[in-house]
């Protein structure tokens, strides 16, 4: 029997001394309850991804150093695994590697290098690391351990022909990897795959906690040599999961024999622990817009506070998009940290304030109304000369969105808040925002939230609420009314765009799915309305490489994910 902890933590990019803090302290929670082994996610001491950072010999240097110093803090302790950035054998400055360290007694008795590099979405680690050449298989209390990094396991190549040819009974796959929806059952089904080709239980550890565009979402866990799901960690949280496992002995013959056993702490394990087996507490897993609210909250609450802004500033204009995300904010840092400003114009609808002011209060959160018709009139007066001979367009729109933009900015310039923007994917998708206007910000909660997620998001919020005994946040006449900009008189979005429902599907075909306009007709759309959306994305590329960075959600966000030219003659539309 062999006691493993997974300890996924929250980890912050570049914070080496943070990180290293962190992870001594869990790591001593785990030696208290007598673990063997202590697992943290993969460069769980730089934070990932650390990017470029990776390009600085000093960071390489620090990184190092801030590894032997969780080597001294923890010497006395039990044996932890940790991933960091190591240099080649050779000296060679040049080469990087994306590495795991078993730390034990003071020193590093083991290393690996991740041998299966990603290059793909948001990954671009062949940009900065070289791939491991071994397996390294090691004992652990005697019993057979193989180690592995995150991409390692998508594939059944090595490290994992040498892990089950040698007859390894357990691989800890220790990770960095980004959620999206689904993307739970995916690595339940890679771990699955991978328990199956090696016949070993796999130990499974993963990141927790917001870094920039990405959410790590957690969800440690042990799968058994026949693919069961026996342990689950909590998901969106820090946590530490200690389980037992029946594993039998090394024998004297198997490759890590040459690496001194270790013989783990049970002599201070909780009693409790021992009786069960295990201290492994299973818990469910959210799924839909459980998981992605979730997510979001998640990622507003540590790009903000990882950051150190001290509060946020929200237009909340009455409609969906803004309550969501003055919601998101609320939760993620409470009512204090969250302000929102309604900014009515001659077009808004008595209505919308109305409603504005309704979400505030439910929310619990400082409301400011600030008229902007005085400052829109003024625009208009000065531009008339330039103006004059042309008809009125989208033009006065825009710069009804564009006065919106500079209030906010000039409240973030004065006390020092983050300015959330509050546009969705579809409006992004198909370039249905301004740019300077309702596009101003410094992080976009919601971009790659469709249109209609944000309703079922709202609705979930909602009925959440009402489970737990508390008042609803987000408005009825919010969710029922059809979504307008209001920037002209009677203004409803299906003036300008193709209803949502039938909107965000062809996005999704296009944009996460790659898919090409003649594939998306031959699914059964209307070929008229394929032709019309891929143009209005394809000519939207200028205006999304200027917008705020947003929490990536789906299988492929904008951004890092998808990288296409701004200038580009290219156009697949027959």
């Amino acid at each position: 029997m062999v006691r493993v902890a997974l300890a996924q933590v929250n980890v912050t990019v570049g914070n080496l001394d943070g990180n290293v803090a962190k992870i001594a302290e869990m790591a001593s929670k785990a030696t208290t309850e007598g673990a063997d082994l202590v697992c943290f996610p993969e460069l769980a001491i730089t934070g990932y991804p650390p990017e470029d950072l990776v390009l600085r010999p000093e960071f390489i240097d620090d990184n190092l150093a801030a590894l032997d110093a969780l080597a001294f803090e923890t010497r006395y302790g039990s044996p932890i695994m940790v991933g960091f950035v190591d240099r080649d054998a050779s000296g060679d400055r040049g080469v990087r590697h994306n590495a795991a360290a078993v730390l034990h007694g003071g020193g590093a008795i083991k290393r690996y290098h991740k041998m299966q590099l990603p290059n793909y979405g948001v990954f671009d680690e062949r940009r900065t690391f070289t791939p491991g050449a071994h397996a390294r298989p090691m004992r652990v209390a005697g019993a057979p351990f193989g180690l592995s990094i995150c991409e390692d396991a998508w594939h059944d190549g090595e490290p994992f022909n040498t892990y089950a040819r040698v007859g390894t009974g357990v691989i800890v796959n220790i990770n960095a990897s980004p959620f999206h929806r689904g993307k739970a059952d995916e690595r339940i089904q890679i771990c699955q795959a991978r328990a199956a080709q090696t016949n070993s239980w796999i130990v499974y550890v993963n990141l927790v906690g917001g870094q920039d565009e990405l959410v790590f979402d957690g969800g440690s866990m042990v799968v058994a040599p026949d693919g069961e799901v026996a342990w689950r960690a909590a998901r969106f949280e820090e946590d530490l999961l200690i389980v037992d496992l029946d594993v039998p002995e090394a024998a004297p013959t198997f490759p890590g024999s040459g690496t001194p056993d270790m013989p783990g702490k049970r002599g201070i394990a909780d009693p409790a622990l021992d009786e069960e087996g295990s201290g492994a507490t299973n818990v469910s897993w959210e799924e839909g817009p459980a998981e992605v609210y979730r997510a979001l909250v998640l990622g507003v609450h540590d790009y903000v506070t990882k950051n150190a802004f001290a509060e946020v500033v929200v237009g909340l204009s009455g409609g969906i998009d803004s309550a969501l995300v003055a919601a998101l904010a609320r939760d993620a840092l409470g009512a204090p940290a969250v302000r929102v400003l309604a900014m009515p114009s001659r077009y808004s609808s008595p209505e919308s304030l109305e409603d504005a002011a309704e979400c505030a209060r439910r929310l619990g959160i400082q409301l400011d109304e600030v008229p902007i018709d005085p400052i829109f009139q003024s625009y208009l007066d000065t531009l008339e000369p330039l103006f004059a001979g042309a008809c009125a367009n989208v033009t006065e729109e825009n710069l009804q969105a564009r006065v919106r933009g500079n209030l906010l900015m000039a409240l973030s310039n004065k006390f020092g808040s983050l300015v959330l923007a509050t546009g969705n994917k579809s409006e992004y998708a198909v370039g249905y925002a301004t740019l300077y206007g309702d596009m101003a910000g410094g992080y976009a909660p919601i971009k790659d939230v469709p249109k209609t997620l944000v309703y079922e998001l709202c609705a979930w919020r909602n009925t959440d609420a009402i489970v737990r005994g508390e008042e609803p946040p987000i408005p009825d006449r919010i969710l029922t009314k059809p979504p307008s900009a209001e920037l002209r008189p009677d203004q409803k979005d299906t003036d300008s765009l193709p209803p949502y429902e039938e909107l965000d599907p062809v996005i999704e075909a296009y944009v996460e799915h790659d898919r090409s306009p003649d594939e998306i007709i031959l699914a059964g759309y209307d070929p008229a309305l394929v032709e019309r959306v891929v143009g209005m994305i394809d000519r939207a590329e200028y205006k999304r490489r200027q917008s705020a960075p947003g929490i990536k959600i789906t299988p492929k966000a904008f951004g890092r994910d998808r990288r296409l030219p701004i200038t580009n003659g290219y156009r697949d539309h027959s």
